[in-house]
Order: structure tokens, then sequence, then C-alpha cells
């Protein structure tokens, strides 16, 4: 339990950040209230400190620093943070310094593909958007308080909000990128009715970014993300709701970075659904990078996957904490999860914290976890024919990775992550 003090102190924190950020003008009733709703949220949780459960392993410090929003970029160029995903054929929709750039953005629209910014639909009565703005993180905060998404949903006034009735051709890309000091804001909106389906790249960062995702029966959305040494502490939130049948992958690779946190939370809400989450993180120097899942079974025959692989150098640091939680009525869950970190380095540090949480009598569910070195029998059996030691390396830890790779549908999605994880090995001299 923690004191009085601590709890306190948690508050007047909370009350910071919120003092620090303006509120949004505006918006529609309905917006307003989500907001309000979503501030006593916070005010209730209070920021996070290293005594909560889910946060002992990162200090949340550097995310809770209250700051003034980022300043507007200068126009310009196209940031090289906005040409990861370059060589893949997607409609970039840019964010700079928390703000969207058409100048800097394709022309999104497509067959079965409304797409408006944030502001535009929190300041109208847009039906589908009501029903999701602030839903899905308050009904995240079941188990566990996310206050970071609390303030994000408090705050965030640009985004962009994605209504997909069909089937869309080409993937969306979500570039973000920020120059300067300063708390860029980010909220995104998915709703994927029945039949329809979207591929959604994402890349770069901002300071506290919040996806929420809801599939209607039958929907389909795959989501691959890329934060290429993030060079800011940065917070990201993925809520996903799964109808009847829906599909739902979502891949993450973090390469570097000073502090990471990445939070998926996911609810089967219908019967037959399946949602895989899978992540690789590539760690060197002081780099500090969370993963923290949250899945929730809540209706018969679904199946989750989380499989995420770590490759640590240097001093670097990597968390997981996964839990697998299946209401009683859940019957035929079938939940996977497996976390490896591989440790180049003595000084590198892997933490996980699987956890299983059943209340039905008919499941399938594991977890484990595994951390060592690379194996140096085949290190041996390489470098006995003749390839260089590096060399060796990068093949064992590319094979190592790939079972997370492997999770992305699209080939050529895999191999855009496959050569990123061996340009870091290259790196390495």
């Amino acid at each position: 339990m923690l004191s009085e003090k601590l709890i306190d102190d948690k508050r007047r924190t909370a009350e910071a950040l919120l003092a620090a950020l303006p509120l949004p003008e505006g918006e529609s009733a309905w917006a307003r209230d989500a907001r309000a709703r979503a501030r006593s949220r916070l005010l209730d949780a209070g920021a996070p400190i290293r005594r909560d459960e889910y946060w002992k392993y990162t200090d949340p410090t550097a995310l809770t620093a209250p700051a003034a929003p980022v300043a507007p970029a200068p126009e310009g160029g196209l940031p090289s943070a906005l040409a990861l995903f370059a060589g893949h054929a997607a409609r970039r929709i840019a964010f700079v310094n928390g703000r969207q750039r058409p100048d800097l953005s394709d022309d999104a629209a497509q067959a079965g593909l409304a797409i408006a910014p944030l502001g535009e639909v929190l300041a109208h009565d847009v039906t589908w958007a009501r029903g999701l703005f602030g839903a899905l993180e308050a009904a995240g905060q079941e188990k566990v308080a996310r206050p970071l998404a609390a303030l994000n949903t408090a705050a965030a006034t640009e985004g962009a909000a994605l209504h997909v009735t069909g089937a869309v051709a080409e993937p969306l890309h979500l570039a973000h990128t920020q120059i300067g000091e300063g708390a860029a804001l980010l909220r995104h909106l998915v709703r994927v009715e029945s039949g329809g389906a979207v591929t959604l790249l994402e890349s770069g960062i901002a300071g506290n970014t919040v996806m929420e995702i809801d599939l209607a029966p039958g929907a389909v959305l795959r989501h691959i993300r890329l934060q290429d040494a993030p060079e800011r502490p940065t917070a990201t939130h993925v809520f996903a709701r799964l109808g009847a049948g829906a599909k739902f992958q979502t891949f993450t690779l973090t390469a570097d970075g000073s502090l990471t946190r990445n939070e998926v939370v996911m609810e089967f809400a219908g019967d037959d659904a399946q949602g895989h989450i899978a992540g690789a993180v590539l760690g060197r120097g002081e780099s500090h990078v969370d993963n923290t899942v949250f899945v929730t079974h809540g209706a018969e025959r679904c199946e989750s996957r989380q499989v995420f692989k770590q490759v640590l150098d240097g001093a670097a640091k990597a968390i997981f904490q996964g839990k697998i939680f299946v209401r009683q009525v859940a019957q035929k869950t079938d939940g996977y999860q497996i976390s490896q970190s591989v440790l180049l380095s003595d000084d590198a540090e892997f933490s996980a914290k699987p956890e299983l949480e059943i209340y039905a009598d008919d499941v399938k569910c594991s977890h484990g976890s595994t951390t060592g070195a690379l194996d140096e029998g085949g290190l041996f059996y390489l470098m006995a024919r003749g390839i260089p030691l590096r060399q060796a390396e990068a093949m064992l830890v590319g094979s190592f990775v790939e079972e997370a790779v492997a999770e992305i549908a699209d080939e050529d999605l895999r191999e855009i992550m496959r050569a990123r994880v061996a340009d870091w090995m290259g790196a390495r001299g």
C-alpha cells in the first residue's frame, strides 16, 4: 500500500501535468464530457511512480515532468523520421511537433476509407467516434491504472480519425516526428466496420500517443510500427477491442532510444476472434525499452499470441510485462505468450513479468520467458566455416528475432524489419 504522502504526491503531479496543457476549445458536449471523465480518472489514479506495480522496472519521472506544448515546427523539407517505410507503397499522413502537416502528407483518400483530423470529429456529433473516443482507454483502466493514457484523452487535440467501411487497397502510414523541446500529444481513432480491412504503418514518436482501435465483427486490421532511435522519452498506448471473428495484428520494432514505454491493451468482445501482439527490441548504450501488454479474453474460442524478442548490448535495459486475463465466460480460450532475450554484453539487463489470471475452466494458456547469450555452439559452427565473428553474430540474431518478425503478414514489411535488424547489428562494428 502507498502512504498518504505518496498518494498526495501522485495527485499533485497529475494536477501539474493537466495545468501545463491548455484545455481544448470549440468541441462538442460529448467530447467535453469524455475529457472531464478522463481528468477525473487521472486525478484519482495520480501520476505513475516507481512504486506502482506496473512501473517498478521503469522510472516514469521523465514522462511525468510537466512540459509546455511543443512549438510549431518551421516549414521545410521532409524530416528523415517521416521517410521511414518510404520504400513501401503507402499513403503518408505526417505529424510534426504534434500537428498534422498536409504539405508533407499524401492524398490518403481511398475507397472504403473516410479520414478526418481528430479535432474535426470531436467538434461534431460523429456517431462512431462518440462511441470510441476515451471509451477503450477508460475500459483499459479496469485492472491497471494507465494515467498517461487518461492524460492523453484529457488534452490531446491532434491526430487522425479513420473510419474504414471496406477493404482499403493501400496501407496508411502515420508518420510522427518532433523537433525541439516540449510535450507533443497525439490521439488516433480507428473504427473498422464489418467486412473492412486496413493496414496501418506507424513510425517516429511523440511524447504521448494513444490509438483506440474498434473492430466490428469480421473486421481486419494490421498495425506495423517502427520506432527508430527516439531521442526523447515517449509513451505509447494501443487499445484494441475485437468483435466476433475480427482479426488484429500489431508488431513494433524499437531500436535504441533513451526511454520508450509501449502499452498494448487488447480485449476480445466477440467470439472466434484472433489477436496477435508481437515486438522486437534492439537496445544498446543506455537505452531503456518497456513493452507492457494486457490481454482480456471476454468471449469464447478466441486466440491471442504475444511474441517478443529482445537483443541487448552495452548497458541497455528491456522490460516485458505481459498478462492474459480470462473471464469466466471465455471458454475455449487459446492464449500464448513468449518473451525471450539475448544479451550481447555483461552489463545488459532484461526483466520479465509474465502473468496468467484465469477464471474459465476450458482453456489452453501458456507463458514463458528466457534470457541468455548467443549460442556458442552456433557461433563456433558458423566461424568454423569461415564466417567472421560479427557476421556470425548478426546471422544468429536475425534468426532469433525472426519468430517475432514472422508475425507480420506482408513479406515486404517483414523484409524492412529484417533489414533494420541487420543494419543495427552491422553498426556494432
